[in-house]
């Protein structure tokens, strides 16, 4: 993989810019920002995707395949750490004397010319980012944005706006989240995830603490999360917010009732108190809405305001995202990679599927949070009424002997109703043989397996 460098003075003027994997979440998002700056952008990434579509919808000229031919004069090339350092495009740009610039260092430097909202934790970001949007827009601030995944309202995952403000979904994987300029921090949850990286869980919370306190104005903080309390302990910072169900959190989430498509509760501030329904189900999203409006409300705004402008959130794709229904079954799609997000979306999806049945088609992502949490997966994956299990999605990550999907059907409490099927052209039929009208096929990971969601459309006609 390629790691960040810092060191690397951005250019005044980026010019024509090339990105080396620009399909990505992060590359897309940075690519749409600087079209919508004027700039001229070309791109290449291995496959196609919805992603590269919208791009070249906005003018961007994308090839599929790595090739050192796809840089056609470019002024600076960005890459991504999913990338190897043997990639084509990325030796020659270095030949050339090219300035190359990893995605997370441009976003910094691009996040510095505004007042910037940094949006971090294992999970959750996403989503949290785009409820700060999403509020920002209605309460009439026009922010800057690049989030993780599309907003669905604005059928972008990043914008250019005239406002003072920009959000962005800060990326902890790597300690880039420390590189930014952040006036404030919002911390969803402190999980422990990418401890190939850190080392250990108090490596993980330290680097937490470390991103907080750089933030100069405020920290939003999880009351709730394990994690998240005890990265409270190690700060320093003097103006730090909490928010969630906690009796003595500063925004405290009450009557929460995630019984159905919609979730509402009761959210209360300083005496006041609102009553708050969103347009998207699950009990973790009242928290993350939470800790929205405590982010506005810290900024100046109104507390009932920020309340109804965050509750009008229509979703990000690819967080319970549905995509169609055959012969009686809907087919849903979700991003959620990690043991604590599997968990959430699958009580999101057990609200809204009513007495159908709930059959999960799931990609492990990475082998090495395979092998750290693969009891853990395991453990959330009964949650469904059939989970169906394909190979792992390497992403950036070389094979670890004996880390197979495997490691978690095995350990899988109910046998019966656990399938591991690794071959990707087998899992439709098998997915589908399943199915009975009523039930919803959700197909879960942050790898490929969303282009499988037509594959399974199909399946269920036959």
């Amino acid at each position: 993989m390629i790691k960040p460098d810092y060191s690397q003075e951005v250019p005044s003027d980026l010019g024509k810019v090339h990105f080396v994997g620009i399909g990505g979440s992060g590359m897309s998002g940075i690519a749409r920002l600087l079209i919508g700056m004027g700039h001229t952008v070309t791109g290449s990434d291995v496959r196609e995707s919805a992603n590269i579509a919208a791009l070249r919808e906005l003018g961007a000229k994308i090839t599929i395949g790595h090739d050192a031919k796809n840089l056609e004069n470019p002024d600076t090339v960005v890459v991504t750490s999913a990338l190897w350092p043997t990639n084509p495009e990325y030796l020659l740009a270095q030949q050339l004397g090219i300035p190359v610039l990893h995605r997370s260092a441009l976003l910094a430097h691009l996040a510095s010319k505004g007042s910037l909202i940094a949006v971090a934790g294992a999970h959750g970001k996403t989503t949290s980012t785009g409820m700060v949007v999403t509020g920002l827009n209605r309460l009439g601030a026009d922010p800057s944005f690049v989030n993780g995944g599309v907003i669905q309202e604005y059928d972008s995952s990043a914008g250019f706006g005239s406002g003072e403000h920009f959000v962005i979904e800060a990326d902890e994987s790597d300690s880039s989240f420390l590189h930014y300029d952040t006036d404030v921090a919002v911390i969803t949850n402190v999980d422990p995830d990418h401890l190939d990286h850190y080392g250990s869980l108090e490596a993980f919370q330290a680097e937490f603490a470390k991103f907080a306190d750089l933030a100069s104005k405020l920290v939003v903080i999880s009351s709730d999360d394990a994690g998240a309390v005890a990265v409270r302990k190690l700060l320093k910072h003097s103006r730090i917010l909490s928010f969630g169900e906690a009796e003595d959190a500063d925004f405290r989430v009450s009557d929460v009732d995630a019984s159905g498509p919609e979730v509402s509760f009761e959210l209360n501030h300083g005496g006041k108190q609102v009553s708050m329904r969103l347009r998207i189900p699950g009990h973790h999203n009242a928290l993350n809405a939470a800790g929205a409006v405590a982010t506005l409300t810290g900024l100046g705004f109104d507390f009932a305001e920020a309340a109804t402008a965050v509750a009008h959130f229509g979703g990000t794709v690819r967080r319970f995202e549905l995509h169609g229904e055959r012969r009686g079954v809907k087919v849903y799609d979700d991003f959620a990679h990690h043991p604590t997000e599997v968990a959430a979306a699958l009580k999101a999806a057990r609200a809204v599927v009513g007495e159908g049945r709930l059959i999960t088609v799931f990609q492990p992502h990475l082998f090495s949070r395979t092998r750290l949490f693969s009891k853990e997966f395991a453990e959330v994956l009964m949650l469904s009424d059939e989970a169906v299990v394909t190979d792992i999605y390497a992403a950036r990550e070389d094979p670890e002997p004996g880390v197979t999907a495997e490691l978690i059907t095995s350990k899988c409490e109910r046998q019966k109703n656990t399938h591991l099927v690794p071959n990707w052209d087998d899992v439709p039929a098998a997915a589908a043989a399943l199915a009975q009208p009523g039930d919803f096929i959700i197909t879960m990971g942050c790898g490929d397996i969303n282009r499988m969601v037509p594959d399974l459309l199909n399946a269920l006609e036959r």
